[in-house]
């Protein structure tokens, strides 16, 4: 009887280790460290907008590469040092103040669901607000500035996979092509393998500065009603 109790215990314990690898979402920080005592910490970005919403099977924006790609479109006023993206899903039980809550994300606040991430962050040609139309935005020219797939500095999926993404990039001023000027942005998301993107999801753009005006939406007319 000792022997059975003792495999009931250690078969509980596996169990509880492998459904509770959430961790909480730590503080966004920059490509900028601080060494404070014998700890060097990254210094938290100023500026953090978020977004919290849901993917789902079908309404995916674009098929790149065999991969179902989904976009978060993402206004900056003003020339940026510095842009951060992290994404994380499932968003959970995770309070995130002041963000954008879409109503997928309302709908399915509850699901269970989640997917392994995978983010890009784009930069498009057009630095106008009035230029912006979902006409212009399908020709417009998108160059990926950076891409990330697996970050350790996120928290771990239910599964205890470190397969939420993080990406930090610093504006080349000497390229053109490659500075964050003023102009329209977007993160691009998917998952590692390809197939179905399911899950709710929570997704932040930030900054080491204040970027007043920054507007992040889901879609084209959204993003346009809150320029």
């Amino acid at each position: 009887m000792k022997t059975k109790i003792l495999i009931a215990l250690a078969i509980l314990a596996f169990g509880s280790n492998s459904t509770t690898h959430a961790q909480k979402l730590k503080k966004f920080g920059s490509s900028v460290e601080k060494k404070i005592g014998p700890k060097t910490i990254k210094v938290p970005y100023t500026d953090v907008v978020s977004y919290l919403g849901y993917a789902a099977p079908g309404n995916e924006d674009e098929v790149k590469n065999g991969k179902k790609f989904y976009y978060i479109y993402v206004w900056v006023p003003a020339v940026a040092p510095e842009l951060g993206v992290r994404m994380m899903s499932p968003v959970g039980k995770t309070k995130i103040k002041g963000a954008t809550s879409s109503k997928a994300y309302e709908d399915n606040a509850g699901s269970k669901d989640y997917f392994d991430t995978y983010v890009t962050l784009e930069r498009s040609d057009i630095i106008s607000k009035d230029n912006i139309s979902e006409a212009a935005v399908k020709s417009a020219n998108w160059v990926i500035l950076k891409r990330n797939d697996d970050s350790g500095e996120m928290p771990k999926q239910p599964s205890g996979s470190t397969y939420n993404s993080l990406l930090r990039y610093k504006s080349q001023a000497g390229d053109p092509l490659k500075a964050l000027t003023v102009g329209l942005y977007r993160i691009g998301f998917t998952t590692y393998k390809r197939g179905e993107v399911k899950g709710t999801f929570l997704a932040q753009v930030a900054a080491p500065i204040k970027l007043p005006g920054v507007v992040m939406a889901k879609t084209i007319v959204d993003l346009k009603k809150g320029l």
